[in-house]
């Protein structure tokens, strides 16, 4: 008898260890992740920068631009089936052939995998130089963007109203998720874009002007071996290596970019 206690009772604690499995940590542990981006996680910290996002598994989220993919291999199902995953992309007729070939590459990813991926949404983040066009006012409750800043300064300086789009499409209290290269203090905004870095003073005063309030920040995707004053800017850094093998040991050494991690609600 006393057997079978002690045995139902290790059943009892195995299953309640089971219900409690933290359901983003068995996304970023899942199998499908390709290999190459779960080697990065140790410069982007996925379970800390979504953590602090506050992200749940029954959030309606927007992601912005995600290239590759590489958090819309852990989004994608951890919010499947009890929230929604809606990517904004270049779209296959962007005329950048670049962009178009990223936007087309990710798309290739989620009909390989329609078993992690089939319920995410696709829309175009421009539109007729409108930004979020086929979204509703108030659709999300959270948006989530990672080092795009600096392009959208680079490329025409529209960074303000790209963050005001992201203000409409969110419910009141959503939250803005943000993780950027982060230049040194004081430097001029266009000229440290252009090295895909961005102040980050300048980030959060541009944000609360829209009507954001900044509610956390982390330093977990810190660097401060990053120097910030490489020949080809960030890119010089892995996973870019712009200069190929040239110095490439100094900058696997110094690791990916120094990034401010922010968390962001619309008041």
């Amino acid at each position: 008898m006393r057997k079978i206690v002690i045995l139902l009772l290790s059943m009892t604690f195995a299953g309640a260890s089971h219900a409690q499995a933290d359901p983003l940590d068995a996304a970023i542990n899942a199998e499908h992740r390709e290999t190459q981006n779960v080697a990065r996680d140790v410069y982007r910290h996925p379970k800390e920068t979504l953590s602090l996002f506050e992200i749940k598994p029954d959030l309606q989220v927007l992601e912005i631009l995600p290239g590759g993919g590489w958090y819309t291999e852990i989004l994608a199902p951890y919010l499947q089936d009890n929230g929604r995953l809606v990517v904004a992309s270049f779209g296959a007729d962007h005329p950048n052939e670049y962009l178009r070939n990223i936007h087309i590459g990710m798309i290739k990813k989620f009909d390989s995998q329609p078993e992690i991926y089939g319920k995410v949404v696709v829309k175009l983040f421009q539109d007729q130089d409108v930004y979020l066009r086929d979204f509703k006012d108030g659709e999300f409750d959270m948006v989530v963007t990672f080092r795009n800043t600096h392009n959208w300064i680079r490329f025409g300086g529209v960074e303000r109203d790209i963050y005001r789009a992201f203000y409409r499409v969110l419910k009141p209290g959503g939250i803005l998720g943000v993780v950027q290269h982060r230049a040194e203090a004081g430097r001029d905004v266009k000229e440290a874009a252009e090295m895909g870095y961005v102040p980050e003073r300048y980030l959060i005063r541009l944000v609360e002007d829209i009507g954001f309030e900044l509610t956390g920040k982390s330093e977990v995707n810190a660097n401060p071996k990053d120097t910030k004053d490489h020949p080809e800017g960030v890119w010089t850094l892995p996973p870019s290596y712009r200069l190929g093998e040239k110095d490439k040991a100094k900058y696997s050494a110094i690791g990916e970019s120094d990034r401010m991690t922010l968390r962001f609600v619309k008041l």
